[in-house]
């Protein structure tokens, strides 16, 4: 899985791709990954939401309750996660 989180984050990479990559991640339930992509400062709003609705697609509760609790990560994303636990 590494391949793909890494063609999820990287900046070379097509929207397209990106998404095709979170979804892999979803469907092997690498919620450790999943959770990375949500608190990446430097990543597109629209991946990291697409990675947090992800995690509730994969019933990741736990990582849910941390992201919605994490003052890093940003409000918006953390209101989005306590809505989805």
């Amino acid at each position: 899985m590494a391949t793909t989180f890494q063609t999820a984050v990287k900046k070379n990479v097509s929207s397209t791709q990106r998404y095709k990559a979170i979804d892999s991640l979803v469907r092997a339930r690498e919620a450790t990954n999943l959770g990375i992509i949500v608190r990446m400062g430097g990543l597109r709003g629209e991946f990291r939401r697409h990675a947090l609705n992800g995690l509730a697609d994969c019933n990741a509760m736990t990582t849910l309750e941390e992201l919605s609790e994490d003052t890093t990560v940003e409000p918006s994303l953390r209101r989005k996660a306590e809505e989805l636990i």
